[in-house]
């Protein structure tokens, strides 16, 4: 997109250090905009986006909803004559406050301490946003040096992997799907990401027939029931993957860093069908046999697995299970860009 004159590029790079301070403040305005999810409020948040937004001349900004109160962001500016778009892509919304008063600041006050901001959403991604806007306002200052489009796509419903937010940009505006993208989402600077695992919610049912619990043979527990359940879905971990070369290869290429940063086993995470049991729960009283017992499973699934066969081998777990019932959630595919991508190569020598 950018010409490749050297002079255009230091000037552009200047710019960058000259307005930092700039970028610290766009970012604190975000933080200080409350968006937590749920309830998935990100109205304000959203306004705030599109005034920052506003100050580019010639520039195509919207606020727009599936459902409120999930608002979403669309914005597009354009470069000297036709070319490929690059999309800046994020999430408005954050995880919930909670547990203020274990807070040692105020955590929608944005606050600046010994070089550090602190607030809800200051990593995961408000800074990422700051970040994607920036880089539109001063890539408009030089718009006369590219060709193409960027866009920005700004969703209300990240953080519940909702359908409301990218889903439903991607589904209105034909400019919301382009050439490359970019997130700055919560992570590392050491770590550039290419893709992610797929991903299937499960909600597992067990009946059973309560009783005393002096007289157990006369009930059914639906507990142990749905122990058994949990325990056949756990074996997925152990379906064989056959991870596309180039993902494996630059697993091992940054096995070193991910590592350090993620915990000494993560390359072989990222290689497997992981399997948890984020939910459990059941029975009246510790006397009662339980007849009712529920659980959610989050099952995550690499590059080089399917989802569809990954749900065939959960039915056939489960088949002939009495007193369980399953219902498929969420299912995402795995979503992996090559990793030697040119957008992949440019994001490196950028960040060396």
């Amino acid at each position: 997109m950018l010409g490749t004159g050297h002079a255009v590029r230091e000037k552009l790079a200047a710019r960058v250090r000259e307005t930092q301070e700039d970028l610290i403040a766009c970012t604190v305005q975000l933080v200080q905009a409350a968006s937590p999810n749920p309830p998935g409020d990100t109205e304000a948040v959203a306004e705030v986006a599109k005034s920052l937004l506003s100050v580019v001349p010639d520039i195509e900004v919207e606020i727009g909803f599936l459902e409120k109160p999930i608002y979403n962001v669309i914005a597009r500016i354009k470069g000297k004559g036709l070319g490929r778009r690059l999309i800046f892509n994020g999430h408005l919304d954050t995880f919930p406050i909670s547990d203020e008063e274990f807070w040692s600041v105020n955590p929608l006050g944005g606050e600046l301490v010994n070089g550090k901001l602190y607030g809800r959403g200051s990593a995961d991604m408000k800074g990422g946003l700051a970040c994607s806007i920036q880089a539109t306002r001063l890539l408009a200052e030089f718009r006369e040096h590219w060709s193409g489009e960027i866009v920005l796509t700004l969703a209300g419903d990240e953080e519940t992997m909702g359908s409301k937010g990218t889903a439903w940009l991607l589904d209105r505006y034909p400019h919301a799907i382009g050439d490359a993208m970019i997130t700055g989402d919560a992570g590392s600077a050491d770590v550039l990401r290419f893709g992610e695992k797929g991903m299937l919610w499960l909600e597992l049912k067990a009946e059973g027939k309560a009783a005393h619990g002096a007289h157990v043979h006369l009930g059914v527990n639906a507990i142990e029931r749905l122990m058994n359940a949990v325990e056949r879905l756990l074996r997925l971990r152990e379906i064989p993957v056959s991870l596309p070369a180039e993902v494996d290869r630059a697993i091992n290429q940054s096995a070193s860093i991910s590592e350090r940063i993620s915990g000494e086993g993560e390359s072989e995470t990222l290689r497997r069908i992981t399997v948890n049991c984020g939910l459990f729960q059941g029975g009246v009283l510790s006397n009662i046999v339980a007849p009712h017992a529920e659980s959610s499973i989050d099952i995550r699934l690499p590059a080089g697995t399917r989802v569809a066969e990954v749900e065939k081998r959960i039915a056939e777990v489960l088949d002939g299970l009495e007193g369980i019932r399953f219902t498929i959630t969420r299912r995402f595919e795995p979503l992996w860009s090559d990793p030697n991508h040119e957008i992949v190569h440019h994001l490196k020598r950028a960040g060396l």
